[in-house]
C-alpha cells in the first residue's frame, strides 16, 4: 500500500505540472498509470476529483483568456456526449472503447504532424464538445478531441490552456455526478484523493513558472507527444 500510495504522488505530481503548463494533460497521463494500482471506477473518479481541484484553483488566475464563445459550445455540446457517455462507463465494454479511441487519437495526430489544419466552425464546436463529454463520462479523458481540434485549428496557447479549463471545470463536475448517481463511489477513492492533494498543488505551482518559457512551437511538440502517447497506451493496455 505504501509503495501505491508513493506512485501516486508521482503520477499527480507529473500529471497536474502538465496540465497546468500546457492546459492538457491530467486525465491523459494520469488515468492511464492510475489505472496500474486501482480498480477502473477508482482510477477514473481520482482522476475526476483531482481535476476538479486543479481547474478551480487555475481558472481564477487565467479567467481573462477564456474564450468565452467557444466554452459556451463546448459545454452545450458536451451535455448529450455525458449521457451517453455513462451508458458506456456502467455497461459497454471499456477496453473496446480505449482500444477505438487510441486508434483514432494516433491517426489524427499523424494528420495534425503533417499540417492537417482545421477551420473552425460553430457546429465542430459542438461537436468536439460532445465527444469530449462521452470521454469523460465514460473513462474520465476529455482532453484529446480538443487537444486535436485546437491544434489543427491553431488556437495560441494562452486561450486554449484557460478555455480547456474552464471547460473541464463544468464537464468533470457533471461527470462525477453523474458516475455518483448512477454508478456509486467508495471511500478509496476520496481518501486516495485527499492524499493527493499536496503533490497536485506543487505540480499546479512549478507548472506556472513553466508555462512562462514555453514557446508556441514547443507547446505543439508536446502535445503530439501527449497523443502519441495516450493513444500507444490505450491500445496497449486494452490487449
Amino acid at each position: 500500500m505504501g509503495e501505491d500510495l508513493i506512485v501516486l504522488v508521482i503520477i499527480v505530481l507529473v500529471a497536474s505540472l502538465l496540465q497546468t503548463s500546457t492546459g492538457y494533460g491530467f486525465s491523459i497521463i494520469g488515468t492511464p498509470f492510475l489505472l496500474l494500482i486501482y480498480p477502473v471506477h477508482t482510477a477514473i473518479q481520482i482522476n475526476i476529483i483531482l481535476s476538479i481541484c486543479l481547474s478551480a484553483f487555475m481558472i481564477f488566475k487565467i479567467r481573462k483568456e477564456v474564450d468565452k464563445a467557444l466554452l459556451i459550445r463546448l459545454i452545450k455540446g458536451s451535455i448529450g456526449g455525458l449521457v451517453f457517455g455513462i451508458f458506456i462507463y456502467l455497461f459497454i465494454n471499456i477496453q473496446l472503447l480505449k482500444i477505438a479511441v487510441g486508434t483514432l487519437i494516433l491517426i489524427l495526430t499523424i494528420l495534425l504532424i503533417f499540417k492537417l489544419t482545421l477551420d473552425r466552425t460553430r457546429n465542430k464546436d459542438f461537436i468536439t464538445g460532445g465527444i469530449s463529454g462521452l470521454l469523460t463520462t465514460s473513462i474520465g479523458v476529455p482532453g484529446p478531441p480538443l487537444l486535436l481540434y485546437f491544434s489543427g485549428a491553431g488556437i495560441d496557447k494562452s486561450t486554449l490552456r484557460s478555455t480547456t479549463l474552464a471547460y473541464y471545470l463544468f464537464v468533470y463536475f457533471a461527470s462525477l455526478v453523474m458516475q455518483i448517481s448512477f454508478g456509486g463511489t467508495t471511500k478509496e477513492a476520496w481518501l486516495s484523493s485527499l492524499v493527493a492533494i499536496p503533490p497536485l498543488f506543487a505540480g499546479i505551482f512549478l507548472g506556472q513558472l513553466l508555462f512562462k518559457w514555453i514557446s508556441q512551437k514547443t507547446f505543439r511538440i508536446i502535445t503530439y507527444v501527449i497523443l502519441i502517447f495516450t493513444g500507444v497506451y490505450l491500445i496497449v493496455t486494452s490487449l
